[in-house]
């Protein structure tokens, strides 16, 4: 589990291409790392592979690079980084797993004197998870929902990103046009199938 806080901006050393699969080599933080341990990478739960002078290693899948934008990764790129969370932990931001429901597209971003407010398109696979004020993580950062457009085949919710945000995290530098991963609260998703009667199915 993970809590949206970003613990530090990590980089993108190496990528291999292994057919259906990749290998990430991520410069960042190691202390306290060890093989086997889940470490959040942009929002998705990667297991460390290995760990060699200030970089980790970690294998991503097929329906990984599929389902979210590490696919689209290139040397040199920076990440956000988040190690699980511990039970004795402080709870920063919300429970996340790690496991992106969707990807969403910045539509827009709108610099205020200390704040930026930022739009991002909203799958309708996904929409009706998100409400105004509640919980989503764009990118493995814990974020409140400010603004919610209309219900539709493509609607869009808003992020306002304070200066730590924008200075301690990927979202600092995003632009129109490009693709972030999203996570929706997984509480919403299981008091839904409760209320489908599904639970035993």
């Amino acid at each position: 589990m993970f809590t949206g806080i970003v613990a530090e901006l990590g980089e993108v050393a190496d990528i291999e291409q292994r057919g259906d699969a990749a290998r990430l080599t991520i410069r960042g933080s190691t202390e306290g790392v060890s093989p086997g341990d889940s470490i959040a990478v942009n929002g998705v739960c990667l297991t460390v592979t290995g760990i060699l002078e200030g970089t980790f290693t970690a294998d991503v899948m097929g329906e990984t690079l599929d389902r979210s934008s590490l696919g689209a990764l290139t040397s040199g790129a920076p990440v956000n980084l988040e190690q699980s969370v511990r039970l004795a932990d402080r709870l920063g931001g919300h429970l996340m797993q790690g496991h992106v429901d969707a990807t969403g597209t910045i539509i827009s971003r709108s610099p205020a004197e200390h704040w930026d407010q930022v739009r991002i398109s909203l799958p309708a696979s996904i929409s009706r998870y998100v409400v105004h004020k509640g919980s989503i993580a764009v990118d493995g950062i814990s974020l409140t929902v400010s603004a919610l457009g209309p219900p539709g085949e493509q609607t869009w919710f808003e992020v306002c990103l304070i200066p730590e945000t924008l200075k301690r995290t990927t979202m600092g530098a995003r632009q129109p046009g490009e693709v972030v991963n999203l996570e929706v609260d997984v509480i919403a998703k299981y008091v839904e199938r409760l209320m489908n009667g599904e639970a035993n199915k």
